[in-house]
């Protein structure tokens, strides 16, 4: 058993907010890409691969976890590397970027309704009282009374998104001290830069989008840079900083700070893409949060934010968040 490490929570905090700010400018970087045309699955393996080869130096020095835990590396590339952003950037294709990561923080939820309805697990009153706010806030988020009119289609994506978030919740449970979460997740996005190459056939990607000016806001950007933020920033130092965050604060107030991720994507979608909610979802919103942080910390064991990379109670080196 590894030494626990020193903890400093002014810089643990830091990096906790570094985490939180960078994972939530995924979606409003992407956007630009998919309203010039781009297909959500090419700006997703754009992603991957940029992230994958940014990450290569560490799956070259990890490379005997490759052969060490195979399936786990394949788990992570299928679930929380692929489907997630995959499911998550064909979301916002067609809903709010702001309520698709909303939806996307129910991962909490249905993480413990796995325990409780497929393992048979009891949980605390305080959890099933985080479950009853997280579907409360859904309800006032999607205004269902008014027939919910937010693409149905979308809701669904983004609702994939989240099952596949708690699938990574549950696989983090189970990754064990041998395995270095960086090098997990060097070793996923290479998984899952491969296992799309099908669907994303890149070699028919419009190249030439990349070259193109696109508009953030009121900021005209190439798209070749919009792309280099989504694999460097919201990804890799996104990580990075949350690995960095547990391991100076504790998981639970490193989780607690990421989930400032779906704060920063509703302010910068706001900002930058003139995208508003409704009093009403304001308020559906603030309930999915509570609720879902409730949720999150009644189970002792269960990951952390639902973000892009949950830690683990019981193991201080694991990151703290995942979108």
């Amino acid at each position: 058993m590894p030494p626990a490490p020193a903890r400093h929570r002014p810089t643990g905090l830091v990096f906790a907010l570094a985490s939180a700010l960078a994972f939530g400018g995924a979606g409003i970087f992407a956007r630009p890409l998919l309203d010039a045309g781009m297909d959500p699955i090419h700006v997703t393996w754009l992603r991957l691969a940029g992230a994958a080869l940014l990450l290569l130096p560490v799956a070259v020095r990890h490379r005997r976890l490759l052969t060490r835990r195979p399936l786990l590396i394949l788990a992570y590339g299928v679930f929380p590397m692929a489907g997630v952003q995959a499911l998550y950037f064909a979301a916002i294709a067609r809903i709010p970027v702001g309520i698709a990561l909303l939806i996307e923080f129910l991962g909490p939820v249905l993480v413990l309704a796995w325990l409780r309805l497929v393992r048979r697990t009891k949980v605390p009153p305080a959890a099933a009282v985080g479950v009853i706010l997280a579907v409360t806030g859904l309800v006032l988020l999607l205004e269902v009374w008014a027939g919910m009119r937010l693409d149905a289609v979308g809701v669904g994506l983004a609702l994939g998104a989240a099952a596949g978030q708690a699938a990574y919740f549950l696989l983090s449970d189970r990754t064990g001290q041998d395995a270095d979460p960086l090098a997990v997740i060097a070793f996923g996005s290479l998984t899952a830069t491969v296992l799309l190459l099908p669907l994303a056939r890149p070699w028919s990607l419009d190249w030439d989008l990349l070259a193109t000016t696109t508009a953030l806001g009121p900021l005209p950007l190439p798209g070749w840079s919009l792309a280099l933020w989504l694999g460097l920033v919201s990804t890799v130092i996104a990580y990075f900083t949350g690995i960095a965050a547990v391991r100076l604060l504790s998981p639970q107030i490193a989780g607690g700070v990421a989930y400032l991720e779906v704060v920063t994507a509703i302010v910068l979608a706001w900002i930058l893409l003139g995208e508003t909610l409704a009093p009403v979802q304001i308020l559906g919103a603030v309930v999915i949060v509570t609720g879902a942080f409730i949720a999150q910390t009644a189970v002792p064991g269960t990951p952390g934010p639902p973000t892009d990379t949950p830690p683990d109670p019981i193991d201080p080196d694991r990151p703290a968040a995942l979108a």
